[in-house]
């Protein structure tokens, strides 16, 4: 997983960066935006805490369209049943007629104690509308022990979503088809840990049990590349051919991360929206039907 990592950013490092390069921490580039008293920012480190009393929440500063965003993260250990920790990018969104773009990863803890039996949550929402969910059981590692990386890599040809530099799932930019991709909107980097009661847990038969608490969710190395949103004319600036993120050799997966992906995805997708036929009554959204890379 770690050489995996390192030949992604290799191939990044490699390309001229234009308008990408985000000298980033934690302490720079993020803020609580809520239960101050439960988040903590120190340098390139922060710490998000759910209490009896209230959760927490941060968000970048910076607002970008495409980009490599990664960050390290030490999910809360032991009985964390129905605790939800988030990782995720987003545009403005809106009580009212909501057409904002988002880039999900959600963190479910469980009863438990036991760390690889966490589910990870993964959706993508364009123009308000989501419903695209994929969920991985997280026993290929222990996510509370020690730091992972967390990657979300969104460029006009594909949504990746990566895990210690590990490909685990792509939405690719079918416009063509008449699939909404996320291309105009700037986004900015949000995290967040709070109470899921009604859902989380064995779909909210289990609650969180705060005689554990504080339940705490580190982070650490916030890295941003991105084309960085300075107003209207950012739209056509990010989405002009010349960026690095634009490089044919991001149009698609390299052979080693489909391989790595596919894996990954035999062994430990426990939810795959395009197969829930149930839900859908066999009428699948568009996208279920052609190729993911």
């Amino acid at each position: 997983m770690a050489t995996a990592k390192v030949l992604f950013l290799a191939l990044i490092s490699l390309v001229a960066l234009q308008q990408v390069l985000v000298n980033a921490t934690f302490a720079s580039n993020m803020k609580c935006t809520w239960g101050k008293d439960n988040c903590l920012i120190n340098d390139d480190s922060a710490k998000l805490i759910l209490n009896k009393w209230s959760g927490a929440s941060i968000q970048g500063i910076n607002q970008f369209i495409y980009g490599y965003i990664d960050m390290r993260i030490k999910l809360v250990s032991g009985n964390a049943a129905a605790v939800v920790t988030t990782y995720y990018t987003s545009s403005e969104m809106k009580e009212v007629n909501d057409y904002h773009d988002e880039i999900d990863f959600e963190f479910l803890g469980n009863e438990t104690g036991n760390g690889n039996y966490y589910t990870l949550h993964t959706n993508i929402f364009v123009n308000g509308v989501g419903n695209k969910e994929e969920q991985f059981r997280m026993s290929w590692y222990d996510p509370t022990t020690d730091y992972h990386n967390y990657t979300i890599f969104w460029n006009p040809y594909m949504v990746v979503w990566s895990v210690d530099g590990a490909v685990i799932r792509v939405f690719k930019n079918y416009e063509d088809q008449g699939i909404p991709f996320p291309k105009y909107k700037p986004q900015r980097v949000y995290s967040s840990i709070w109470n899921a009661d009604d859902w989380a847990c064995q779909g909210g038969k289990i609650k969180t049990n705060y005689t554990y608490q504080p339940f705490v969710a580190n982070y650490l190395s916030y890295q941003e590349k991105s084309c960085l949103y300075a107003g209207p004319k950012s739209v056509q600036t990010c989405n002009d051919p010349s960026n690095w993120f634009f490089n044919s050799q991001y149009k698609q997966l390299t052979q080693t991360q489909i391989d790595t992906m596919k894996s990954i995805r035999n062994k430990y997708l426990v939810y795959n929206y395009c197969t829930d036929t149930k839900r859908f009554n066999g009428s699948f959204p568009a996208e279920c039907s052609l190729p993911m890379y």
